[in-house]
């Protein structure tokens, strides 16, 4: 039976993450997302889907030692970063950064620790070459600190509010794993061939770097820069709802009611009312456009997906559209990482069948 781009079919059994579009629902090793961003951090939810368990005081400081470690770049991959072509854009610039860690020591069976590796090298990658670009002073990672905290931190060369590593943090948790989405299948399938971890990861990156995909929330920070020009909320919204403009961060192909993402962020934000206005205006616009739907379109349930708050998030802490998918690529490293080493544990070749509808020719 012909199913175009493989929709509803079970490829593989998975103890690594469920989405019950349903209900709203996302489950990380069976463990709510909603409970997981309340009471863990980037480097426990890590450990948890790699290794299907919270860390222990001291397997969790390994991962930390591990991660700051690793966030130190070989000196040809710096070199690398700074000779490739100032037009290329950054998804291809990791891509091909990535690529270059491949070598012998990574043989076909895929391990945490050459994760843990890949997953501290790119945002080392991201702020290189982003201060190169800007023909600012490179910065070299912190050797302590957060992992979040430490990519901030090169990034802009100064110490992090903490309120936007809170935000980014739980975002970037957010976003780890979402099951066999367009990229993480794409790992998958190199994984299954029995190519290393590094191949798997790049083809998920070049993947992800598709504007179907991993494309950034640009026209949610549009909407949000509008309104806070406007100064009112309502009256923005209305006018696009009345011209039948579609409300961008609004909806999702999966969930049908709440998005359980968009859920956790919005009650990180409301925990730091007042700690920046992009913040506190992005809950305002949520509040207005929900009820302005259920007027123009009564009977859908349309709600705010993962992407509404990114861009607030993101709106936040200064990053510029360029930095959007990227920042996505250094969070979901680890479900596409933790795929891998899943795959290799029970390996079947990928190898789905076509349908010919050309002609049989003679000569």
């Amino acid at each position: 039976m012909l199913q175009p781009g493989l929709k509803g079919v079970v490829a593989v059994e998975t103890l690594i993450s469920e989405i019950d579009g349903e209900k709203g629902k996302l489950y990380y090793r069976g463990y709510d997302i909603l409970d997981i961003t309340k009471s863990h951090s980037f480097e426990e939810t890590a450990y948890l889907l790699w290794y299907g368990e919270f860390p222990t005081i001291e397997q969790l400081g390994e991962l930390k030692a591990a991660l700051v470690l690793h966030r130190i770049l070989p000196a040809h991959i710096e070199k690398l970063i700074c000779q490739l072509p100032k037009d290329m854009d950054l998804m291809s610039v990791i891509r091909t950064a990535v690529s270059a860690e491949g070598n012998s020591s990574y043989g076909w069976k895929p391990s945490v620790s050459q994760a843990i590796k890949l997953t501290a090298m790119i945002p080392t990658i991201i702020a290189f070459r982003k201060r190169f670009l800007e023909g600012k002073t490179l910065i070299h990672p912190l050797n302590n600190g957060s992992h979040l905290e430490n990519y901030l931190y090169m990034l802009n060369g100064n110490n992090p509010v903490e309120a936007h590593i809170e935000a980014l943090e739980t975002y970037m948790i957010l976003t780890m794993e979402h099951g066999m989405n367009a990229s993480t299948f794409s790992a998958r399938v190199t994984a299954s061939t029995e190519s290393e971890l590094v191949s798997a990861i790049t083809s998920a990156i070049g993947t992800m770097k598709g504007p179907l995909h991993g494309g950034a929330p640009s026209e949610v920070i549009d909407l949000l820069n509008e309104i806070s020009t406007a100064g009112d909320v309502e009256t923005v919204i209305r006018a696009k709802l009345s011209k039948g403009e579609k409300l961008m961060g609004f909806g999702h192909r999966v969930y049908k009611t709440h998005d359980p993402r968009s859920v956790s962020l919005k009650s990180k934000l409301m925990e730091l009312n007042g700690e920046d206005p992009w913040f506190d205006l992005s809950i305002k616009v949520e509040e207005a456009a929900v009820r302005l739907l259920q007027e123009f379109k009564p009977g859908r349930a349309l709600y705010t997906n993962v992407e509404f708050y990114a861009a607030a998030i993101m709106k936040a802490i200064q990053m510029e559209p360029a930095l959007f998918t990227p920042t996505f690529t250094a969070s979901r490293i680890v479900g596409w990482s933790a795929h891998v080493i899943e795959q290799a544990e029970n390996n079947v070749l990928f190898r789905p069948q076509s349908n010919y509808i050309g002609l049989i020719k003679t000569d």
